[in-house]
Parts: structure tokens; sequence; C-alpha cells
């Protein structure tokens, strides 16, 4: 499509403010590691907040959604939904521990909770697996979004696609470090939010749409609007509800979601003020990501059944798309197209503003990981703060050469999504364990990741060709999440526990609470005191209290929307209840 001045203008406008911040910030950022990989440890929690709601809100976001609406209606968000429970066990539960524990990365936490080689090789390990392989992957299903939106609103070919988004996001995340990174979030969230809001207005006015009204009751959209799937048909309702609701969430380990904290989440708490501003940042996350953000999404894929009910109807809009690259989640961009000057313009910026911030924070994160878990532990531990800022840098710019490589191979969003699901699978509950149970070791988690990774290629490439009856993909991921459970238990129960030095240590530092923690309580010496928190089961009922505060704002708006009244008003007060019982306990909590 032909763009106006002034939407050039606007797009011009959001790079240069990108990089005026990235140039503002490397005043500061290249002074230490501390400084490039978490801004010193100063941040307060709203701005922390914005910047996890920023990460998770990738171009490749609303075309995920829209990929699920067209495939499984509304009612199959709760892929990603049931991951509050995650988010919620973070804020209560995990956030002040995070911040109390003092590491730099999530995987220095490896030393401090293990013992000994394997701890030394799990930590190494996961650096380069996590902070290169798996990261790249993620930031590729990021830029498959930008070549998919790219190609159908600005008619650019793949390549100059991820050249173009490489080069303006690798400049100001090596100039300016995580502190440019969280600032630019904050920027790119209210460009990004605007413009979906914006979009979402004017393409339910189309003509071709003519209102709420008209979208909810013409026939390809009135079965596709359940929030909860129809429990007649166990083969919905059983992968799209069940499965998430009951077992996904605690068991999967997923980028921004893992149970337990982690990933760039955790740097994010790690580089708060204190505990407080931790869980707060944490918590406004939550309630952003789940609660206000989806419906913009979730109502342009409802218009676009009615705009392009199929995929040959996509194809023969955009006959310039490769058809490769054609599936429902490119209906996203394709309503976008409809757009007039000046929106277009902005929601362009918006999308690009999506892009950015989430690949930043990988690169950042995947760099955090590179340097201080790998090169300066492993590798040359005498190395200046100086050198490492520049190694940080360097490894910015060869995460995303990698990202924008592998991303030319990929197909379609939710495929990636179901692939990392699955890689995760079985290993989530390692990470909620270790924190209350003194037995995980070292050996537990190193099992886990293994096995979880070679479950995922056996179902996957394995499976089938040796004759097996084929899975959907649901039942591969109970599959996995059983193999991989019953494998690290064992390995646990067959491995030596984690030295006791190490593990009185770590209980003196965090002050972990329940039982799981009694043997390591009992060898300390009495006159010892280690304050535990007296308020681990009110914590953890405020996890589920939360999460349905949250999830009936969720279905308050969309009742909203639906024009029911009265449902609206019944979800409105369950989350004014619960709002209401976690201010009633904040002290505790």
């Amino acid at each position: 499509m032909q763009l106006e001045n002034l939407d050039w203008g606007i797009i011009a406008l959001f790079f240069l403010v990108s990089l005026g911040i990235g140039l503002y910030a490397s005043r500061s950022s290249g002074d230490s590691t501390k400084e490039f990989f978490l801004s010193g440890r100063n941040m307060p929690w709203w701005l922390l907040g914005v910047s996890m709601v920023a990460t998770t809100f990738s171009a490749d976001t609303p075309n995920l959604v829209t990929d699920i609406v067209r495939k499984n209606g509304v009612a199959g968000n709760w892929a990603w939904w049931a991951f509050l429970l995650t988010g919620m066990l973070t804020v209560f539960v995990y956030a002040r521990l995070w911040r109390r524990s003092g590491v730099m990365t999530d995987l220095e936490f490896y030393e401090m909770r293990y013992s000994g080689k394997p701890a030394r090789f799990l930590r190494q390990f996961r650096a380069i697996y996590l902070g290169v392989f798996f990261n790249v992957m993620i930031m590729a299903t990021v830029c498959l979004a930008g070549i998919k939106i790219a190609g159908i609103l600005l008619g650019l070919d793949p390549i100059t696609t991820v050249l173009l988004v490489s080069v303006v996001t690798v400049a100001y995340s090596a100039i300016g470090g995580f502190k440019g990174v969280v600032i630019t979030d904050f920027v790119q969230f209210s460009f990004a939010m605007i413009g979906a809001v914006w979009a979402a207005i004017y393409i339910l006015n189309l003509p071709e749409i003519g209102g709420l009204d008209a979208l909810f009751a013409h026939a390809n959209v009135a079965d596709k609007l359940d929030l909860v799937p129809s429990f007649d048909n166990p083969e919905v309702y059983v992968p799209l509800f069940v499965v998430p609701i009951a077992v996904q969430w605690w068991s999967v380990w997923y980028p921004g979601a893992e149970p337990g904290g982690g990933g760039y989440i955790a740097q994010r708490m790690l580089a708060a003020k204190n505990e407080k501003h931790a869980v707060g940042a944490t918590l406004l996350f939550n309630v952003f990501h789940y609660a206000l953000r989806p419906w913009p999404w979730i109502l342009i894929a409802l218009a676009s059944l009615v705009v392009f009910p199929d995929l040959a109807s996509i194809q023969a809009a955009f006959p310039g798309v490769d058809p490769s690259v054609v599936n429902d989640d490119l209906a996203y961009p394709a309503m976008l197209s409809y757009l007039p000057k000046g929106l277009m313009g902005l929601v362009i910026a918006s999308l690009i503003a999506a892009l950015m911030s989430t690949l930043s924070t990988h690169l950042n994160w995947g760099s955090s990981y590179v340097v201080h878990d790998w090169y300066q532990r492993f590798i040359k531990p005498e190395a200046s703060e100086k050198e490492l800022v520049s190694i940080g840098r360097i490894s910015t710019v060869l995460l995303m050469v990698f990202a924008a490589i592998l991303a030319l191979a990929l197909s379609n969003a939710l495929q990636a999504f179901n692939i990392l699901l699955q890689i995760g699978a079985g290993t989530g509950l390692i990470f909620i364990l270790r924190w209350f149970w003194w037995r995980i070791n070292a050996y537990t988690e190193i099992a886990g990741m293994f096995l979880s990774f070679a479950v995922a290629l056996f179902l996957e490439f394995g499976y089938e060709p040796l004759g097996f009856p084929e899975l959907l993909d649901y039942q591969k991921l109970l599959l996995g999440i059983s193999i991989t459970t019953i494998g690290w238990l064992t390995v646990t129960f067959m491995t030596p526990p984690t030295d006791a030095a190490t593990l009185e240590t770590f209980f003196r530092k965090i002050h972990p609470s329940g039982p799981g923690w009694a043997p390591v309580a009992a060898a300390i010496p009495a006159d010892a005191v280690v304050a535990q928190d007296q308020h681990l089961t009110l914590r953890i009922g405020a996890v589920f209290i939360g999460a349905i505060a949250v999830y009936s704002i969720l279905f308050a708006t969309g009742f909203y929307l639906y024009g029911n009244l009265l449902a609206t008003l019944t979800s409105v007060g369950i989350a004014l209840a619960g709002v209401g019982f976690l201010w009633g306990n904040r002290s505790k909590l």
C-alpha cells in the first residue's frame, strides 16, 4: 500500500525518539555490567512493570491471538490466559525472593542454590542454551511477525524487513543498555496501546463490519464468542481449557511466564529498588497483560473472519505475499490495511514499537547471560568492566544476526508457540519446587532440561514415523510433561543432594518457607535466628484470589462489549471483592 507523508513522518518520529533515548541512556550504561544489565538496581516498580508488559506485547502477539481466535474462537486464548496463575505466583511468592537473592541474572542463582560441578555446568550450559539458542528462536518468531506486517502494509520483502528492524533495535540496545531498553519500552508501550485501541475502533466501524452488534451476529463470528469453551464436547474443552488451567501453567516453562519467575521477568525484579518495588512491578504487569490488553486484538481478529473468511481470501487480497507465510495470523496485518492515512502511520509505528521492545529486551537479557554467566564466570574472570560491556555489545549484535536468519525459515506464530511449549513441558514444577524443597538439586534441573528437549524432538519428528498413532498438540504436551516429570523425579532421588553448607547459606540468605526446608532449618544452631515467612498460606491464597480478580476484569470487559449487563456487573463485583481482600492484607503480602 501507499503511505502518505504524514504516515512516514509519524514512523520517522518514533525511530528518532527511540534512538534519542538510547543515546541518553548511554551516558551511564557503559560504566559497568551492573549498569548495562540492571541500571544500578534502582528502577521504580511502575517503569519496570510497564517494561514487562511492553516486552510481552510483541508484534507477533496480536498475530498469535488472531491465529488462535480464527481457529478456536475467543476461548482458545486460555492457551496463554492460564499463565496468569504463574504470574500471580511470581507476584505474591517469588518476586521478593528473587530481589532478596541479590544475583545479577537468574542463572547466577544456580551456584547459590546448588553445589559442585553440576551447578557450574548448569549455569554455563543454560547461559548458551537459553541466552543464545532458545533466545534466538523467540526473537525469530518476533521478526517473523515483522516480516508479515511489512509484507502486507509496506510491501517490503523479508530480507529488507529484518535488516531495517535489526539495525535500529541493535543501535539503541547496544548503546543504551538496560536503562535505554526500559525507558524506550515505556514510550513504545504507549505507542502500541494507542495504536491497537484506535485501530480496533476504526475497523469495527468499517462498512464491511457495521459495528459491534453486526459483528457478533455474523455467521462467521457468532460461534466463536464464548469466553469459556462449551463443555458439551471434550475434544474442544479439554485442549482449550482443562489442560491449560489444570496442568500447563505450573508444568511448562515459557518465556515471560516461567513458573517461579525467571528470564527477563527476573531481570526486572532484580533491577528493582527493593522487594516492595519488585512485587509492585510484577503485579502491574499481570493486570495489564491479562486484563487490559487483549480485547483490541480479539475484536480485530473476529472482524477478520468477516472480511477474510479463509486463507484463500487473504492470498487473493495480497497476491504479492509469499504463499508459504500465508496463515491465519496474517489476518491481523491484513485488517490493518484498511486504516486511513495518519492512523496508518501511528499503527505501523505502534507495531514497530511492539516489535522493537521485545527484541531489545531479549537482546539485553540474552547478552547478560553470555557476559555474566559464561564469559566472565568461565572464560575470563579477570576481565575489566569496560571489556565486559564491550562483550555485551558484541553479543547483542550477534544475537540479532542469528535471529534474523532463523526468522526467514519460520512460517507462522502458533507453530513457534507450540514448539516452545513442548520444549519446556515438564520442567515448570522444578522451578517452583526448588525454592521450597531442599531435595531439588542440580541433577534435577539437568535431567528436566535434557529430557524435555529430547521428548519434544521425538514427539515432533520421530513419533509418527515409527508407526505410533497421530497425537494432537495437547496430547503431545501431556505426554511430554508426564515423561519429563517422572524422569527428573527419578534422577532427584538417585543423585546426592546439594551439600549442607550451600543449603544452609541459601536458607540464611533467602529465608524460604514451608516444611520442605525442615531438615535444613533443624541443622542450624538455635541461636542463629532465621526469620521465615509466617504468611505463606495467605500468599498462596492470594495467588488464586488475585487471578480470579484479574480474570473477572477480563470477563467484565468482554461481557460489556457483548452487551450482557448482568454478567458485566457480576464480574465487576467479583473483581472488587478480590481487590478488597488483597488490599486489606497488603501489609502481610
